[in-house]
């Protein structure tokens, strides 16, 4: 698997039977975003956070990002000059959805309408209560992605019962050689 990731989980930072810590545990040399408060969180805040982690960071660095790490990417990216090898963006919330955190998550909306500057996958589920299939598609068509549905499976966190979710790591996968063979969407 590709050796340089760094994982962007949502509010709360994924816990220990997320999949993303489960990847992490497997893949000891991928890095974790670190912020200064994953429960209480402003869009800037995390922005600045990936900024800095991923300023000296390879040009093949791949994003894992869950929820709310999906939306600070986007603004993140709108922001930046840095080139990566692309993202994976897994369940992208929609901020003017009700059930958005609006008291514990502020600054993402609006979402950033332009294309990504590196290669992007929306992964999303049927029926995730935090983004709908329409929403998701509709990032991925503003962002230059790659747009993936798995079917009805909650918000892809530890509640979806996924475990390590190999489907994931085969989007993963899929992603990076996409990347590695120069069939990048940037």
């Amino acid at each position: 698997m590709h050796p340089s990731v760094l994982l962007v989980p949502g509010i709360g930072n994924s816990g220990p039977s997320h999949w993303q810590s489960l990847w992490q545990s497997s893949h000891p040399n991928w890095r974790r975003l670190m912020v200064d408060n994953w429960d209480n969180v402003e869009c800037e805040d995390w922005v600045s956070a990936l900024e800095r982690q991923l300023v000296n960071a390879p040009e093949d660095t791949l994003l894992v990002a869950h929820s709310l790490g999906c939306l600070a990417v986007a603004h993140w990216a709108a922001q930046t000059q840095k080139k990566l090898g692309g993202a994976l963006l897994v369940a992208v919330p929609d901020p003017a959805s009700a059930s958005f955190p609006r008291s514990a998550a502020r600054g993402f909306s609006p979402l950033p309408s332009q294309p990504l500057r590196f290669p992007t996958l929306v992964v999303c589920s049927t029926d995730d209560p935090y983004g709908s299939v329409d929403h998701g598609r509709e990032c991925a068509n503003a962002w230059g992605s790659e747009f993936v549905v798995v079917g009805a499976k909650g918000h892809l966190n530890a509640e979806s019962n996924l475990g390590a979710w190999p489907q994931g790591l085969d989007l993963l996968a899929r992603l990076s050689s996409s990347i590695d063979g120069g069939q990048g969407n940037r």
